[in-house]
């Protein structure tokens, strides 16, 4: 009979330390300023435009790297092909539907609770229930996210419930996907499987955005916005965060999506005069307990040490 893995692949024994929280608030930076950079593009360009366009810029940004030029075996293109529909080409599409209806404010929030699914997810990947200590240190991360969102959201800004399903389901795709791309990142490295992804992503998002082209417009700010989304949001951020799921795992790699919310609500303040209730203030605090307490590693099972020959067996089947 297999054995049951005690998710040798999701945590990492060595401890969460200062390189991977810089990498955590790189990415922090980037991917929570992406909700204001989309809300820019679809004043002027249809939705599919926009999954289209990163994956391009992206792609481009990440070939002028030649460590992520990289050859990979045919074997592993449709689960190449899988995580680029599931990890990109899917969710580059609902998000910008979504925020048709739904603030960006309101986005973030749901955003930032991608680590609570993320557990989930893995959990049932791994065929392994979280720890309490784990599953209160994203709870109280997902609690300070709904405090600095419920700031953000006063003065009328809303959601609306299609709007909501729609970032629930790119949500979801998120969380399998991180599990799923770790056999190829782990064969490939994170560089190569992100290129190979975006271009992959490029042909999934072609259909709906190509003749969404010609109910566009090209103006600098959308064009701009699109730029940055690609080049930055998914070519660099994304090849960072391969990086640092490689070596915290999918859960605590989640980790800079705490703080998601907290950059939007300070490009709020400063670029479009939002005002900073002391709610936000208090749940940013609270993201970055939470934050610090999902960094911990969890404890080593048991079974892992009593019974070395079970584990080396099931870290090979799980390489598939």
């Amino acid at each position: 009979m297999r054995a049951v893995p005690p998710a040798p692949h999701a945590e990492h024994d060595a401890s969460f330390g200062a390189a991977e929280w810089a990498l955590s608030v790189a990415i922090a930076l980037v991917w929570g300023s992406s909700f204001l950079w989309i809300a820019i593009a679809i004043d002027d360009v249809a939705a599919p435009v926009v999954p289209l366009a990163r994956c391009l810029f992206g792609a481009l940004a990440l070939a002028c790297l030649p460590a992520a030029r990289r050859r990979v075996d045919r074997a592993d293109l449709p689960r190449l092909a899988l995580l680029a529909l599931c990890w990109m080409a899917l969710p580059f599409l609902l998000y910008p539907v979504a925020e048709r209806t739904v603030s960006t404010s309101v986005t973030g929030m749901l955003n930032g609770g991608l680590p609570v699914v993320t557990t989930i997810v893995t959990a049932l990947f791994t065929r392994t229930v979280p720890s309490v200590r784990r599953l209160v240190a994203v709870a109280v991360g997902a609690g300070g996210i709904a405090l600095v969102s419920l700031a953000s959201t006063r003065g009328g800004s809303g959601a609306d419930a299609g709007g909501v399903a729609l970032l629930l389901v790119a949500i979801t795709c998120y969380a399998i996907a991180v599990n799923v791309a770790r056999p190829v990142q782990a064969r490939y490295g994170a560089l190569p499987t992100m290129l190979w992804m975006e271009l992959l992503a490029v042909l999934w998002s072609l259909p709906l955005g190509v003749p969404a082209l010609w109910r566009s417009d090209a103006t600098a700010a959308a064009v701009g916005s699109l730029v940055v989304l690609g080049a930055i949001g998914t070519g660099a951020a994304f090849a960072l965060y391969g990086v640092l799921l490689a070596r915290a795992g999918p859960v605590r790699g989640m980790i800079g999506i705490f703080f998601t919310p907290i950059v939007g609500t300070l490009l709020g303040v400063t670029l479009r005069d939002d005002v900073l209730h002391p709610l936000a203030v208090a749940g940013m605090f609270v993201v970055i307990a939470g934050a610090v307490l999902t960094s911990r590693p969890e404890p080593a099972p048991p079974a892992a040490t009593a019974t070395p020959a079970s584990t080396v067996r099931v870290g090979s089947d799980l390489d598939l």
